[in-house]
């Protein structure tokens, strides 16, 4: 099945465009002349949290109505209180592969360091590797004693390498015992318990990050969610380390997206269906399920049963066909994902909450706070109520 980005569709004037170009006319009024210092805030180091915090859904949640710039201070286990009956979360249930693998080159014992990225098949990774410039085409690994050993088959353009694993066994066991989490570059502390970098729900591993915005869930709070009526739908997009690679372009139209898998099952295709026909919200959890029901959505609002590769760049001027409702950590200043929560609440909005989040040191990134982004407090809007400035 192709990308949506790939899709025909007919404009009022019956010229037809593929969906890149569409986006490109939802973009052009607000993105024409906006550029990637736009995006920038200042941080300061000690904001980025090293370590998880000991209880999931202790985490400060900052609530942003994404119409007013209205804000409100709260945990993450009060999250119920902003969701109603009818309402559905789409969660990602992708699960972070131990993708790190520290050996040897062969022959000589010369430190290398080997970070899977995308299966290519027949025991074949597309990697990362340190020393690049010693782990040229024939190259010869070992990890863990000899359990698991490879060949650097080609270099790809970009620096990347194709590596065949040799191996006894399941792949997944040995790299299970071998490998260690591909923590995000901006976290140095050792992580203590895997399980505290997958969310709760995590199913299909090849995620190379994991969704951190679901790492606050708890089993009991998703219990609660349902038993108030709201509906729990998975989609499943493994996370790349593109995720994490700024933009170096000036203009923000420029930036080349990077490509992620992703997959929308029935049952969940059929869940979001529902809930719009209902009057319900759509509230994506993570940037990762909003990026993918955004991919696979048709115009008219209908979502199908998809599974391809996503390269959707979402930034301020795009037009949500599906999200209602965002549920996110904080991210870095001038990354893909500000802009995509900026595109939902405007960057004004977006910045002002940052500051007020600096100001009232919430923790950033992967294993910090979270912030609700919606329709959340009417009664603050009609009041004519503002965030402070």
């Amino acid at each position: 099945m192709c990308c949506p980005h790939e899709k025909m569709v007919e404009e009022k004037d019956g010229v037809w465009y593929d969906i890149k170009l569409q986006n490109a006319l939802f973009h052009r009024e607000t993105s024409r002349d906006m550029k990637t210092h736009d995006f920038y805030f200042d941080l300061p180091q000690e904001l980025i949290a090293q370590t998880p915090i000991e209880r999931r859904d202790a985490s400060r949640l900052l609530v942003l109505d994404k119409e007013t710039g209205a804000w409100e201070h709260r945990h993450f286990f009060d999250l119920p209180e902003y969701l109603h009956p009818g309402d559905c979360l789409i969660l990602n249930d992708s699960r972070v592969l131990p993708a790190r693998l520290l050996g040897q080159r062969l022959p000589g014992g010369g430190a290398c360091e080997v970070l899977l990225l995308i299966d290519r098949g027949d025991k074949t990774w597309e990697c990362l590797v340190r020393p690049g410039k010693k782990m040229r085409k024939g190259a010869k690994l070992s990890f863990g004693d000899g359990q698991l050993t490879a060949e650097v088959t080609e270099e790809l353009p970009g620096g990347n390498r194709l590596v065949r694993f040799d191996y006894e066994g399941i792949f997944l066991e040995v790299l299970d015992r071998l490998g260690k989490m591909p923590l995000p570059p901006y976290i140095k502390e050792e992580l203590q318990d895997r399980e505290r970098y997958q969310t709760v729900y995590s199913k299909v591993v090849g995620s190379a990050a994991a969704p951190t915005a679901g790492l606050h869930f708890t089993k009991e709070l998703l219990e609660k969610v349902q038993a108030m009526g709201v509906g729990i739908g998975y989609v499943t997009l493994h996370v790349g380390l593109g995720t994490f690679r700024p933009v170096k372009e000036d203009k923000i139209t420029e930036h080349e997206m990077h490509s992620e898998y992703c997959v929308i099952p029935q049952e969940t295709a059929d869940l979001i269906n529902r809930t719009r026909a209902n009057g319900g919200r759509v509230i994506c959890v993570g940037t990762t399920s909003c990026r993918t029901v955004e991919s696979w959505v048709g115009e008219d609002g209908t979502m199908q049963a998809s599974a391809g590769w996503t390269n959707i760049f979402i930034y301020p001027g795009y037009r949500f066909k599906v999200t209602d409702a965002l549920i996110t950590n904080f991210h870095l200043p001038e990354s893909t994902l500000i802009m995509l929560v900026s595109a939902l609440a405007g960057r004004e909005h977006i910045l002002a909450a940052y500051e007020e989040a600096v100001r009232e040191k919430y923790r950033f990134f992967s294993f910090g706070d979270a912030m609700f982004i919606g329709d959340v407090m009417p009664s603050k809007a009609e009041n004519g109520e503002n965030p402070e400035k």
